[in-house]
């Protein structure tokens, strides 16, 4: 006899576990299956695992810093050994909180492999044994995977992915990493706080080059300060290991000699081939294909996350989630704007941006002015020590409406919310008093640059 339900998600990472919560507080009855640890990659082998690497990096820069603050601090160096041990300890409270979280919330929370048989059957199996569920509706949140670079195969040792990285037994004196995108950079700026000789190599002409390009110039500014060697505009060719290094080798005929070579080059949606066989999904390359309201060809199931290949984001999935759940328990939602949906990155400065970016307006022939607030011009900065930093924002001229902001500098990533509030205004600017002295006065600064005339009126 198999359990009943109205809706079973598959995939418990961010964008499963809040299509699962959502579903229930809508009155469903919910069941949410993971093959691994709930939390999904975000909170085992990224975005918290990351950020607490990150948060240990950026204490150790301020204290190597303290002097210039008055502050005399005779040693700071990394343990690195109690720092993984933190990492470890963070993981296993969040996934223990996550988990109080479905039971108090009345989801059945299920560890095991999911085995899709039509959009109303699925068994779970683990440790030989079987369930067999009915779902009313079904929501695929499966996330995605690491890309390898067939050339360069991970080995997990010396050729490593993002997950071995986060967890490595002992800091390397060098690293070379391949990839110049948001992992690749935050990875960059935790190993050369730490000590090691790091060098980011990137085929495109910039780092981050998702960014405008004085974004990405000022980045790169920054990260020589750490230590980083940034290669743009190059690829590699191949690695030649040895036993406990490598010599990478680059399409102009240099080699660089690491102990680590981190491939990072992005993620690619994890979908099994078998439960696309089984429902017979529409997809688009490996990403499953979805309309506005997250549900793929066959009706009544729905995909999110990273197994749609959209934004690669976690609070990108839970904003999918919403909609699919929604629409999975009686409603009608479709997915808004994707530019909306802020984009962070935790480097050493901070990256974060919202709406639309200068290179897209200009791609798109629309006439703009650009507000800049400067983080050197900034009381609050300057008493912090730390005042690198620039926040553009993107009056859009024909409708004298915000509508980008992109910032580089310490909080950035927080304020980025707020920024978001912003877009498609011009009127309620005149209404927000910023506390003074706060760094979000730098916001301010940009915010009233770009409209200009339009607050006189």
């Amino acid at each position: 006899m198999a359990d009943t339900f109205d809706v079973v998600v598959v995939g418990a990472g961010p964008g499963g576990a809040r299509a699962a919560r959502r579903c229930a507080q809508r009155g469903a009855s919910v069941a949410l299956v993971e093959k691994e640890f709930i939390g999904g990659t975000c909170l085992n082998w990224g975005c918290i695992p990351s950020k607490t690497l990150l948060a240990s990096a950026h204490l150790l820069m301020r204290a190597r810093s303290a002097s210039e603050m008055g502050i005399d601090i005779p040693s700071a160096t990394p343990n690195w050994p109690r720092i993984q041990q933190r990492r470890e300890s963070i993981i296993a409270g969040l996934r223990k909180g996550m988990q109080g979280g479905m039971k108090s919330g009345r989801i059945a929370y299920l560890e095991g492999t999911a085995v899709v048989h039509s959009p109303t059957k699925v068994t779970v199996e683990a440790n030989g044994q079987k369930t067999d569920l009915e779902a009313g509706k079904l929501i695929l949140a499966t996330g995605s995977d690491s890309i390898e670079i067939p050339s360069i195969p991970f080995d997990g040792k010396i050729v490593i992915s993002s997950t071995e990285a986060l967890s490595l037994l002992e800091i390397p004196k060098s690293m070379v990493i391949v990839g110049g995108g948001v992992i690749g950079c935050e990875l960059g700026c935790v190993y050369a706080a730490m000590g090691a000789k790091v060098t980011i190599v990137e085929a495109l002409e910039s780092l981050l080059p998702m960014l405008d390009s004085w974004a990405s110039r000022l980045v790169e500014r920054e990260f020589k300060g750490l230590g980083i060697e940034a290669l743009t505009g190059r690829k590699v060719t191949g690695v030649d290991k040895g036993a406990s290094s490598a010599k990478v080798n680059l399409d102009d005929g240099q080699t660089i000699e690491a102990e680590r070579v981190l491939v990072a080059v992005g993620r690619r949606a994890a979908v099994d081939r078998a439960i696309v066989s089984a429902l017979g999904l529409e997809m688009s390359g490996p990403a499953i294909k979805v309309n506005k309201r997250m549900e793929t060809n066959v009706p009544g199931v729905y995909a999110v996350g990273d197994a749609v290949g959209t934004t690669y984001l976690a609070h990108g999935a839970t904003a999918e989630a919403e909609v699919a759940a929604a629409n999975a328990t009686g409603s009608s939602e479709e997915m808004l704007d994707y530019d909306l949906i802020p984009r962070v990155i935790f480097t050493f400065p901070e990256v974060a941006s919202v709406g639309k970016t200068e290179a897209k307006c200009l791609a798109e022939g629309l006439d703009i002015s650009v507000g800049k607030g400067f983080y050197k011009a900034n009381g609050r900065s300057v008493a912090e020590n730390d005042t690198n930093g620039q926040i553009h924002a993107i009056r859009d001229n024909a409708i004298n409406e915000i509508v980008g902001v992109t910032m580089v500098g310490p909080l950035a990533t927080e304020f980025v919310a707020f920024a978001r509030t912003l877009i498609g205004t011009c009127e309620p600017i005149r209404q927000i008093t910023f506390p003074h002295p706060t760094i979000s006065e730098t916001l301010e600064d940009a915010v009233h640059e770009a409209l200009g005339e339009l607050l006189l009126e």
